[in-house]
């Protein structure tokens, strides 16, 4: 099968598993994903069937989306041998889509990846910075019943994956400390970098305006 066939086969398969999600994960993000792809991409020589197909698949098994991680990522390798990708393209891209998460930094080895990997992290980490994430972040904690915010709850730190899943400790507005203003120093490439400036000026903004309306301050 030729590698444009193969990426539209992920591109449907992906968008079966995740056009109905309600958490802020659904194919609206995806695609935005996959542009973000596209820019990394001018400057950054990768394979484009791993980045095109962890970018697309990168949500698929996420285990806070998913009620069984590994049958949902057993799924995908089962349907990626289906549309003729060899056994070692499917370990990369399953490697780098269970890899790829927050989460995964706060353990006491984080996991390394390819520059494909690299390439589909920036991305994703990119649509949850700026005016997006600002929606995102507030459409999830909706979703998931938390509080917005609570002055006498301080942002957690030196947290385990386990604290940092925990919603019932965290606020809508904490999250931003805890995870999504870190993103910007977290980016692997230069184009990321430079995107994520701006987007994470408007976030410290935002989280400014938020504060002093909150107060009721002039």
């Amino acid at each position: 099968m030729e590698l444009k066939q193969q990426i539209k086969e992920i591109k449907n398969f992906a968008f079966k598993k995740m056009h109905n999600d309600t958490t802020g994960h659904n194919f609206d993000h995806i695609e935005r994903v996959i542009k973000n792809v596209d820019k990394i991409l001018l400057t950054e020589k990768a394979d484009p069937l791993i980045t095109y197909g962890a970018a697309y698949l990168h949500d698929v098994a996420d285990d806070k989306l998913v009620d069984d991680p590994k049958k949902s990522e057993n799924e995908t390798a089962s349907f990626l041998k289906n549309i003729e990708l060899t056994d070692k393209q499917i370990d990369e891209i399953i490697y780098i889509t269970h890899n790829l998460s927050f989460s995964k930094t706060l353990s006491k080895n984080p996991p390394k990846l390819s520059l494909a990997g690299q390439i589909v992290q920036d991305s994703d980490r990119l649509d949850a910075i700026g005016a997006i994430g600002i929606t995102r972040a507030i459409y999830y904690g909706g979703a998931n019943a938390q509080v917005i915010y609570d002055p006498a709850v301080q942002p957690r730190v030196n947290m385990d994956k386990k604290e940092y899943r925990n919603l019932s400790n965290e606020t809508i507005i904490n999250h931003f400390y805890e995870k999504l203003i870190k993103l910007r120093d977290m980016m692997n490439t230069d184009t990321a970098i430079k995107i994520a400036e701006r987007r994470q000026e408007f976030m410290m903004e935002f989280l400014n305006e938020f504060k002093n309306e909150w107060n009721g301050e002039k």
